[in-house]
């Protein structure tokens, strides 16, 4: 089987309906009535005592907002995986909302989905076995409405700011009230909400828990809960600090960061969570196609020299990369924290810099390079 989550309206549904010869959405209700009569009435409707040239494949979209619905994909897969393939898909991470039941272990995949990035707009194929792409250059009009619509396909396709932040607002509000109600626990969504507003205001920035919990008015460990949740909901996401080689380092503050990077008023803050998201799509997306384990960090230590991303490779540090809006002067900790870590790659990513059809891998030395150049290397 195959497990699809992402944030909501990234496009999970129509990807999984256009590879799929049957759908089923827990949300409808003439579905739900099929998928709680079990898995032999599912079976019914994909077909499955029919005569096929291959395995019919099913999509059971929100699936997992069904209380019993690991022990029925598991009884399902045991007798009908000789016959189907089952893509889950929901928009919260499946791997968390575990409420009992037999384990799936060995039954499944896990397939992250991302709004669009520089490389997916510039290359639909997905990458070699080495996980990275040759340069390529991806034109001004495309970046700027990247940049300022966001990766999600509704408006990044339509460039239209007044749909845009039409877009936005239903989308926050969807998740900070359905899809709360719907996969959480919390009652308390007027306080929930401030808390939302609140953490929109400080994408790249470290999260002090003590100060968000007054301002919120609830205790600490209710404000981490609410955090996480909203991670699980892709909200927005935590990048941890790294402190494996590196003397004095910070080793509990997490840093935020928005899900949807164009909510970010800032330019400098709009700039880091671009390039946030596009290296979580990385690591994510290399990990799921089984190329390595890849984690994503940030470095600071007490002496306040601060990377803003280390990218972890089968858990050692991989490459440094330092988010500027404009500036080239070189960020001398690139270098030291380099040093410090082992890690072959430093870059200095500046959006404004004008892209070069150049392998920023081909260096080894701390190095400023086009962030449009480095994201579209990526995925």
């Amino acid at each position: 089987m195959a497990f699809v989550s992402g944030p909501r309206q990234v496009g999970k549904t129509t990807t999984c309906r256009e590879v799929s010869s049957a759908y089923l959405d827990w949300d409808n209700a003439d579905d739900r009535r099929i998928l709680l009569a079990g898995p032999g009435a599912v079976a019914e409707r994909i077909g499955l005592g029919r005569l096929a040239e291959g395995p019919a494949v099913a999509t059971l979209d929100e699936f997992h907002k069904y209380r019993r619905w690991r022990q029925f994909l598991k009884g399902f897969h045991d007798t009908y995986s000789d016959r189907a393939r089952v893509i889950v898909s929901g928009s919260s991470r499946l791997d968390v909302y575990r409420r009992g039941g037999d384990s799936l272990m060995g039954r499944y995949f896990r397939f992250r989905m991302h709004p669009f990035s520089v490389a997916e707009i510039l290359h639909p194929d997905l990458p070699g076995s080495g996980g990275m792409r040759p340069p390529e250059l991806l034109e001004d009009a495309e970046f700027e409405a990247l940049r300022e619509h966001g990766g999600f396909p509704e408006p990044f396709l339509k460039h239209d700011p007044r749909f845009s932040r039409r877009w936005q607002q239903l989308r926050s509000e969807q998740l900070l009230r359905e899809d709360v109600r719907d996969l959480t626990r919390i009652q308390e969504l007027a306080q929930l909400e401030v808390l939302a507003t609140l953490l929109l205001e400080r994408s790249g920035a470290r999260i002090a828990y003590s100060n968000l919990a007054r301002q919120v008015g609830v205790s600490v460990d209710t404000v981490r809960r609410w955090i996480q949740a909203l991670a699980a909901l892709h909200y927005g996401f935590l990048v941890r600090p790294w402190f494996r080689n590196v003397g004095r380092s910070l080793r509990k503050e997490p840093k935020w960061y928005l899900r949807d990077w164009s909510l970010a008023a800032e330019a400098g803050a709009r700039a880091e969570t671009l390039v946030a998201c596009h290296l979580l799509k990385a690591v994510e997306g290399w990990t799921d196609l089984g190329l390595g384990r890849f984690d994503l960090h940030y470095l600071r230590d007490k002496e306040k020299r601060e990377v803003d991303f280390l990218v972890a490779r089968d858990r050692r540090a991989w490459m440094l990369v330092e988010v500027k809006a404009s500036e080239t002067s070189l960020n001398p900790a690139l270098g030291v924290f380099q040093r410090a870590t082992g890690a072959p790659y430093g870059f200095q990513a500046v959006l404004e810099l004008a892209p070069v059809r150049a392998d920023c891998f081909a260096r080894h030395d701390p190095v400023v390079v086009p962030a449009r150049t480095l994201l579209s290397q990526l995925l």
